[in-house]
C-alpha cells in the first residue's frame, strides 16, 4: 500500500486531507511524492515560523538530541529556564508553565484564572467570558470555551463556566460581566479559525478597561497569532495592552510540539507544587528549538513581516475576484468570488499550498520567505481567483 493508503487504513478518519503526500522541504519549498514542487503558504498552520529545515534550528535541536533529549520536570533542566527567561524579558512577564499544544496552554490559563478568582474574588468567580467566533483548542474545556456551536454540538454536555460576548461589541461584554461571577475575559487579538479576523482596537482597549474596573484577568490566545506571526511578537503588543496570561504554541517551536502559559504578576504564584504538570512540558529539545525561533524575531525581523504584509494586502484587495481581505502580519484571510475550495484546490494544481478559514482562503507564510517567492505565490493565487466562474462551480 502507498502512504495514502496506509494512512486510510491506520489512522483514525478525523481529517479531510488533501490529495497530496509531502515528502521533503526547504525554506518555504515542499515536494511531493511525485517530485513536484510548491511554494507554502500555510508552514503546518503557523508552526514552521522559518519554513521547512531551517539551518539554524536544526543545528539547535540535534545538539540538543544529541545531550539529552527528555529529563522530565522532577529535574532542572537549561532549555527550559533559558527559554522562559527570554520569554519574560521580551513580554515583561513574571513567570511560564510549558505543555506540548495550544490547547494545554488554554487549559492552564483557565485553571489559573478559575484560581485566582477563588483566592482574590471568592464566592464562585470561575466564569470566564470568550467571544463569538472564538476558538482556543480541541479539548473539553477549551471546545467550551470556544465560542463556535459547530465545534460542542457532538461533545455534549460541554463544561460549565463559559459564557460568550459578541466579538466587537463592548456592551455584550459588560452584559457578561454583569449578570455572571466572573474571573478572567479570554480572547484573540485575531481570530483565526473563526475567518481570520482582528478584533477592533477600540474593542480591545475596552475589554481591558472593564478587566481593571471589574477586578478580572485579561487573557490573551496567542497560539496562532503569536511568535511574529501579526508583526509583533505577540499580537496583543499591536493593542497597546498588557494582559496578566497570554497562552502560544504552534510557530513557538518551529516545527517541534510544545505550549507556553505566560504569567503576569497578578498570577505568578497562583499555581503552587503539585496543582499543574506535564511530562513532555519543557521538553529540552523543543526548548531548543523554540530559543532559535525566539531569538531570531528581533525588530529587523518584525519589520520584514510588516513589509510582506503591506505588499499581500495592496496585491490583494480590490483584485478580481477578491471580495475582501482582512487579518494582520502575515496571518491572512481572503474572500473569494469562486468557491473557496475550489481556488485553494486551483492553486495547488499550480504549486502553491493555501489553506482555509471558514469561507475564506487562509495564508500564513514564514516569515522568512523569500520576497521573490511570495510574489510568485500571490501572482498564481490572484490569477486563480480571476478565473470566471464556471456554471458546474
Amino acid at each position: 500500500m502507498n502512504i495514502k493508503e496506509l494512512d486510510q487504513k491506520y489512522v483514525a478518519n478525523t481529517y479531510a486531507r488533501f490529495p497530496l503526500t509531502l515528502v521533503k522541504g526547504k525554506g518555504s519549498i515542499v515536494y511531493d511524492d511525485e517530485g513536484k514542487e510548491y511554494i507554502d503558504l500555510g508552514t503546518g498552520i503557523a508552526v514552521n515560523s522559518f519554513g521547512f529545515a531551517d539551518d539554524e534550528w536544526i543545528e539547535a535541536v540535534t545538539d540538543q538530541l544529541s545531550t539529552l533529549q527528555h529529563t522530565s520536570n522532577l529535574y532542572y533542566c537549561e532549555p527550559c529556564a533559558r527559554l522562559a527567561e527570554m520569554l519574560c524579558e521580551r513580554t515583561g512577564m513574571k513567570k511560564v508553565f510549558f505543555s506540548n499544544s495550544g490547547a494545554e496552554a488554554n487549559e492552564c490559563a483557565i485553571k489559573t484564572a478559575r484560581k485566582w478568582g477563588e483566592i482574590n474574588k471568592g464566592d464562585g468567580h470561575t466564569t470566564v467570558i470568550t467571544l463569538t467566533d472564538s476558538f482556543h483548542g480541541r479539548t473539553l474545556a477549551t471546545l467550551a470555551a470556544t465560542g463556535q456551536e459547530v465545534f460542542h454540538k457532538d461533545f455534549l454536555p460541554m463544561p460549565q463556566g463559559f459564557v460568550y460576548a459578541t466579538a466587537n461589541d463592548i456592551e455584550s461584554v459588560k452584559s457578561c460581566i454583569k449578570e455572571n461571577k466572573c474571573c478572567a475575559i479570554m480572547f484573540e487579538c485575531v481570530q483565526g479559525e473563526g475567518g481570520v479576523k482582528p478584533l477592533e482596537y477600540e474593542f480591545v482597549k475596552g475589554i481591558e478597561a472593564l478587566a481593571k474596573e471589574n477586578d478580572l484577568l485579561v487573557i490573551c490566545d496567542e497560539v496562532q497569532t503569536g511568535n511574529g506571526r501579526t508583526g509583533e511578537l505577540y499580537a496583543y503588543m499591536n493593542y497597546d495592552i498588557k494582559p496578566d496570561i497570554f497562552s502560544t504554541a504552534k510557530g513557538l517551536g518551529g516545527g517541534l510540539p510544545i505550549g507556553a502559559t505566560v504569567l503576569g504578576e497578578r498570577v505568578e504564584s497562583v499555581l503552587g507544587a503539585g496543582m499543574h504538570g506535564s511530562t513532555f512540558g519543557g521538553n529540552p529539545v523543543s526548548c531548543a528549538g523554540a530559543i532559535s525561533v525566539i531569538s531570531r524575531i528581533d525588530e529587523k525581523m518584525l519589520a520584514s513581516v510588516k513589509e510582506k504584509s503591506e505588499y499581500i494586502f495592496s496585491s490583494l484587495c480590490g483584485a478580481k475576484g477578491i471580495k475582501s481581505v482582512s487579518g494582520m502580519g502575515l496571518m491572512i484571510g481572503i474572500e473569494t468570488e469562486r468557491d473557496v475550495s475550489t481556488v485553494i484546490s486551483e492553486c495547488r494544481e499550480r504549486g502553491v499550498l493555501v489553506i482555509k478559514a471558514k469561507n475564506k482562503v487562509r495564508l500564513l507564510p514564514a516569515l522568512n520567505i523569500e520576497k521573490e517567492l511570495l510574489k510568485k505565490a500571490i501572482e498564481i493565487l490572484k490569477e486563480v481567483c480571476a478565473t470566471e466562474q464556471k456554471e458546474t462551480e
